[in-house]
């Protein structure tokens, strides 16, 4: 029998994680970036900019920019993605604003798996990514004393676009 907390929902133990990850989203070409890990936060955020709706197929999607690397904004990707959603949001300082909602995989910790992501411009935040608790739930433990317990990637490789 593990020590670990499980999920409620069946008795997978849960992967404990610290207070910010590196993690990857491979359906938008984003082999790292880093995320704040914020329980308080019900919602997951990546910083996008230059967001754009079109149409595709019939469908509503958004084309979007992301600078990966904190403080490297010479780096950007381009993405695209079908629309889940649009939402309201009220961010940390009280203010709500309409934000698109697109569904992504994220992976981290030898583990992949499907969340809600809202597009955001977060250039004032020390994040480029959040991870609210939602994506975390029935999942994963937040231990606040720690950090990367998924590991870095190369310093060389943090500083480029994909591996």
């Amino acid at each position: 029998m593990s020590d670990l907390p499980t999920s409620s929902s069946n008795d997978t133990p849960l992967v404990i994680i610290g207070w910010r990850e590196w993690v990857v989203l491979p359906d938008l070409n984003i082999a790292h970036i880093k995320a704040k890990i914020d329980t308080g936060a019900r919602s997951s955020s990546l910083h996008a900019f230059e967001i754009e709706p079109f149409t595709k197929d019939d469908q509503r999607w958004v084309r979007f920019q992301v600078h990966p690397i904190q403080r490297r904004d010479d780096l950007s990707i381009a993405c695209e993605a079908p629309v889940h959603d649009v939402r309201n949001v009220r961010s940390s300082s009280g203010a709500t604003s309409e934000r698109f909602v697109i569904l992504t995989t994220v992976s981290w910790m030898g583990e992949s798996w499907t969340v809600d992501l809202t597009l955001a411009d977060r250039t004032e935040m020390g994040f480029r990514m959040l991870v609210g608790r939602e994506a975390v739930r029935g999942r994963m433990l937040v231990d606040p004393s720690r950090s990367y317990f998924g590991g870095r990637p190369p310093r060389r490789r943090r500083k480029h676009l994909h591996p």
